[in-house]
């Protein structure tokens, strides 16, 4: 029995993508797989150190650790309308955002890289996580904030303004999906259990869309005293069809973003294949 550390956040969108695969509700053969929960950022730092075999990881850091790990083609979050948004206390014109403190909920997150593509040039920048955002802009301690994740959901009812949604700047200037987190397996690891694990979870994911109701015990564990009806929101848009295969268009997302990073001179090119084979 081969045994596989999987990271993934404790988000809803990830613990009812991995609860069939984690319990034991779809066959493993000779794989056994295990859970380590962390936020994405840390879960970013811990990919820098090839820490767990298989690990959720934001797009923007995996196009840093092609050495270290490739990409799966199930499991992923990429979409329409489900980017992170800049949001602020009080609205101001974007074109002062060079002078502008941000807040970003990680510099290894593609939040921040949709920030730097939509603003090449922005001013100070304060790491923080995800979930101290929205308080960090209300207490004036920055003067906007990046939001992800469930914060999409609660910004306004606390008075926050949407400057943009950056997300929708990526999908209105490159035309792809926006390609947020991806789950992804150390290279040194055999390619015939690379492609047994992409299959896998791809396994879970069909299950959890044939029964929901089976994953919401593990769901709602780990979203604590998150709203029902906004953890039902997280879910259904950040996990659809690319979650179960990423296809032609999520594959050509991802290669969109390594280009544009490659040309920009963020990473070199990777000698490697980006996706384990099909």
């Amino acid at each position: 029995m081969q045994k596989i550390r999987i990271g993934y956040s404790p988000c809803p969108n990830d613990t009812f993508i991995f609860d069939a695969l984690i319990h034991g509700r779809i066959e493993t053969g000779e794989l056994s797989f295990s859970e380590v929960l962390a936020d994405v950022e840390e879960l970013n730092r811990m990919a820098v150190n090839a820490e767990l075999e298989v690990t959720k990881l934001s797009f923007h850091a995996f196009m840093h650790l092609l050495d270290r790990y490739v990409l799966l083609h199930s499991g992923a979050a990429l979409g329409n309308n489900c980017g992170p948004l800049l949001i602020a206390l009080e609205e101001f014109p974007l074109e002062e955002i060079g002078s502008k403190t941000v807040a970003i909920p990680g510099k290894m997150t593609t939040a921040n890289f949709l920030l730097d593509f939509a603003f090449p040039n922005i001013g100070e920048k304060k790491e923080m996580i995800f979930s101290e955002v929205e308080n960090a802009v209300l207490r004036g301690e920055v003067d906007a904030g990046v939001i992800i994740h469930e914060n999409r959901f609660t910004y306004a009812e606390k008075g926050l303004k949407d400057l943009i949604d950056l997300g929708q700047h990526w999908e209105e200037r490159t035309g792809f999906p926006i390609p947020l987190g991806g789950i992804a397996v150390r290279r040194d690891i055999d390619m015939d259990v690379q492609q047994e694990i992409s299959e896998l979870i791809r396994s879970s994911v069909e299950y959890a869309f044939e029964h929901p109701e089976q994953s919401l015990p593990y769901t709602r564990e780990h979203a604590q005293e998150m709203d029902p009806e906004v953890m039902r929101k997280h879910i259904s848009l950040y996990v659809n069809e690319y979650s179960v295969d990423l296809g032609t268009e999520g594959r050509s997302a991802v290669l969109h973003m390594y280009r544009n990073m490659v040309h920009q001179g963020r990473i070199e090119e990777s000698p490697e294949p980006i996706f384990v084979n099909i």
